[in-house]
């Protein structure tokens, strides 16, 4: 007799791994959410946006990429939901809007509850680190279009600014003050480059690396920083004009996008060190500088845009909340783009 189960879906898995992630996502839970006892949608109490004047919603989609493979390969699974959070929900932040939820989708070849408990609890801790709620999700199992241990996750998100508070390349101005955000490492970009290198090099996940100092696995799932509400606060306390989200493409390739067509960010790069991973990335990988720039962050995860008369008071706040800053570089005339000294 021909079953589900013979076919590779185990459905009492699944409601395992739903109830052992249940307690894990009450953490990000925030007063809006509003409880829906089929558990078919997520539901989020609009009337909230009523305290805006002309409340406009953002929305991102995004997942880690082949990220997912390292961890994999390392058996760790605990954090990378952490990343799928900050490559979502850090990309609504850049326009002002504070990220409000997000719901998340997990492909694997088969459900082993204990491990997507522990990828979903990583997605609810990012979202309470977000300050926005994980309303819902879903976990398919593949059997036949994926390996037993193999997955992937994706993640949408919703966020609100007010129309008239909305950051941007309008805002850019000559004179301004570019900050970097420190990165946490490698974040969730690049990796396929990574692993390119890991291979060439026959490097081990288990190498216990000088410049490092653990494991190169713990170092490579060192999961992304959040950024959302300290680039908040720090709008709500100076004048903010821009944020980039420093993602596939690199600092040149994004904070581009954050500049009018008309102004240069001019940017120092004696001005910070990047941490060892990547110079451990490009000894090993023979990868030439510019090619580094394309594809990581090399350390600045998220750089802002401010009046250079309040830099100083942005690097000391943001100092003061735990997340090492600096300037970076100035705004100058020029033909839209980012570009290193």
């Amino acid at each position: 007799m021909t079953t589900y189960e013979a076919a590779g879906v185990d459905i009492e898995a699944g409601e395992r791994a739903v109830a052992l992630m249940k307690e894990k996502v009450a953490r990000s839970r925030r007063p809006e959410v509003v409880d829906d006892a089929s558990g078919f949608a997520g539901l989020f109490d609009a009337s909230a946006l009523l305290r805006f004047r002309r409340p406009l919603l953002a929305t991102s989609t995004d997942g880690v990429g082949t990220k997912v493979m390292i961890a994999q390969r390392y058996g760790k699974h605990d954090t990378i939901g952490v990343d799928l959070v900050g490559m979502v929900l850090d990309d609504l932040v850049v326009c002002g809007a504070e990220p409000l939820f997000m719901t998340d989708y997990i492909a694997c070849g088969k459900v082993v509850p204990e491990r997507v408990a522990e990828i979903v609890g990583g997605v609810a801790e990012g979202c309470r680190l977000a300050g926005a709620a994980l309303v819902g999700g879903e976990t398919a199992e593949h059997p036949g279009a994926m390996g037993a241990d193999e997955y992937d996750l994706a993640g949408a998100g919703t966020g609100v600014v007010e129309a008239d508070a909305m950051l941007g390349p309008g805002r850019v101005r000559e004179g301004d003050a570019v900050l970097g955000l420190a990165s946490s490492g490698v974040h969730a970009n690049g990796y396929s480059l990574v692993r390119h290198v890991l291979k060439q090099a026959d490097l081990s996940l288990d190498a216990v690396l000088p410049e490092l100092g653990r494991p190169l696995g713990e170092e490579l799932l060192e999961p992304t920083r959040i950024y959302s509400r300290d680039c908040l606060e720090l709008a709500r306390t100076v004048e903010v004009h821009a944020y980039a989200h420093i993602t596939g493409g690199g600092l040149e390739g994004n904070l581009s996008r954050s500049l009018p067509g008309h102004l240069d960010a001019v940017l120092d790069r004696s001005s910070w060190t990047p941490p060892p991973i990547f110079e451990v990335l490009a000894g090993h990988g023979g990868i030439a500088q510019a090619d580094l720039d394309r594809t990581f962050n090399l350390g600045v995860g998220m750089a802002a845009i401010v009046p250079a008369e309040v830099a100083d008071e942005a690097v000391r706040l943001l100092e003061e909340r735990g997340l090492p800053a600096w300037v970076l570089g100035e705004v100058v005339a020029g033909e839209g783009r980012a570009r290193y000294s």
